[in-house]
């Protein structure tokens, strides 16, 4: 399928992002964030960005995009798909918050934790350390070495599955998948080869 080539002009990023991503994913790539983040199943959006430069390599706007009524040459970066390999550039939105302002709301969280009854405060870290967990497994999942301890092969193959079914609810519905699925193994995981074993043996008791 090849590779696009992805630049976030106000970021100073870019770098060679697959076909099939979305622009959401290169911005994750790139460590271009959105604040605050997208919620796509309640349908809120704070992805918009300008495609600069093309727009011809990327999906059709989806009917979010449509509804979301952009000005024309802007997009949902996570629902922008790269369909095709080129030159892609990108114009994130101009971000007014300032170091001092991010102190100041790191403060202003502080205080308001300190405030909270104690059953809140439990809830809240309760929520901070599945945020924590969810990181750690896609840690694991994008780690390039591949792990020997049967336990962290087991916390892959589950993070996987939660990360692979959080994409896939995330996706806009035109670019869901149809629900196929793969061909069940054999009973018991036997072979071709185990299974003729066991058939050549009951012909000769026969």
């Amino acid at each position: 399928m090849g590779d696009a080539e992805v630049r976030f002009t106000r970021e100073n990023a870019e770098g060679l992002v697959a076909v099939g991503s979305y622009l959401s994913d290169a911005a994750k790539r790139f460590g271009v964030k959105f604040d605050p983040e997208c919620v796509p199943a309640g349908g809120e959006h704070n992805c918009a960005v300008q495609v600069v430069k093309g727009e011809e390599f990327l999906s059709e706007r989806t009917a979010a995009e449509k509804d979301a009524e952009l000005e024309t040459g802007w997009r949902l970066a996570c629902h922008a798909k790269i369909e095709r390999a080129g030159e892609i550039e990108v114009m994130t939105k101009e971000k007014a918050s300032t170091v001092e302002e991010d102190k100041d709301q790191a403060e202003d969280y502080r205080k308001r934790f300190e405030d909270l009854p104690l059953e809140k405060k439990m809830a809240e870290l309760v929520r901070l350390e599945g945020i924590a967990l969810s990181e750690t497994l896609n840690f694991v999942i994008n780690s390039p070495y591949k792990a020997v301890d049967k336990v962290m092969d087991v916390l892959a193959e589950f993070g996987f599955k939660m990360d692979a079914n959080k994409k896939e609810s995330s996706k806009p519905e035109e670019h869901r998948s149809n629900g196929s699925k793969e061909p069940e193994a054999k009973a018991e995981g036997k072979s071709d080869d185990e299974d003729s074993v066991v058939q050549s043996a009951e012909r000769k008791e026969a």
